[in-house]
């Protein structure tokens, strides 16, 4: 006669989910990848603080979900970054997992065209406020002796020209820091890693009246390479893999989701 409680328990073990009792940070969790990774990890388990300008888009996100937690802040000012990270900490204790996803575009402004505000604004939200936010972060996952960062980059930081001058010269620095933290934290046990996702389809250039249109030419003059674009859910299932333990052994790792693209 066939035990079926095993069968029972085998089931049960495969639903176990993987960010369960995790306090996790969340920017750009409005729309887009970081709304569909808010979602997926407070799906998990995870105690998902979600952070971006729009509060009633986060409001709209925390209805669907307990384990989100709905935070106003805007990564172009440093005082708010700070203060994320610090009050997470303060309320819940602990920060296991800092996922990074805040960026905005440059309008594939040409370096000639640049302005200095374009290059500030772009540094600001895309290089500064994750620096800022791992600064913070970090004491905290040193001491609790674990810790992971995800930053979500782009196919941008890997190639020279996905976009303009400024965007790609901030996630070439954004995978950059992502090495580095990885290699120097890696004996404190903190992983840190980048997703680089190549077309995804969100609202980061929903606007074209403001294109740099000389420049976008000439980046997408090999995108009819690329057969097709992903969604925020395929990029979330990637953020997953790498802020669970399913992936303890890839740290510094610059993962490539783009369908193929960039291997052409």
């Amino acid at each position: 006669m066939i035990d079926l409680s095993s069968y029972h328990f085998i089931i049960l073990g495969g639903c176990r989910m993987k960010l369960k009792d995790k306090i996790c940070i969340v920017t750009g969790a409005s729309s887009g990848m970081g709304r569909a990774i808010a979602r997926l990890f407070a799906n998990e388990g995870a105690t998902v603080i979600a952070v971006a300008r729009r509060k009633n888009r986060l409001d709209e996100l925390a209805a669907e979900n307990s384990n989100i937690h709905p935070l106003a802040a805007d990564m172009m000012e440093k005082d708010q970054v700070i203060a994320m990270v610090k009050d997470t900490i303060k309320t819940y204790g602990r920060l296991d997992i800092l996922v990074n996803n805040a960026g905005i575009m440059d309008d594939f402004t040409m370096l000639a065209d640049v302005s200095d505000e374009l290059w500030d604004k772009v540094m600001r939200v895309n290089v500064t406020a994750p620096m800022v936010a791992m600064r913070e972060a970090l004491p905290t996952m040193v001491e609790q002796g674990s810790g992971v960062i995800l930053n979500i980059s782009s196919i941008g930081g890997l190639q020279g020209c996905r976009a303009g001058t400024a965007y790609t010269a901030s996630k070439h620095a954004l995978n950059g820091m992502t090495k580095n933290v990885a290699f120097q934290y890696a004996p404190k046990k903190i992983r840190c890693n980048a997703i680089c996702p190549g077309g995804v389809d969100t609202e980061i250039l929903s606007d074209f009246s403001h294109v740099h249109k000389e420049g976008m030419e000439r980046s997408m003059a090999g995108t009819g390479a690329n057969y097709r674009s992903g969604s925020p859910e395929e990029i979330a299932n990637a953020a997953l893999f790498l802020a669970s333990d399913d992936s303890s052994l890839i740290n510094g790792a610059l993962l490539v989701a783009d369908a193929g693209f960039t291997a052409y």
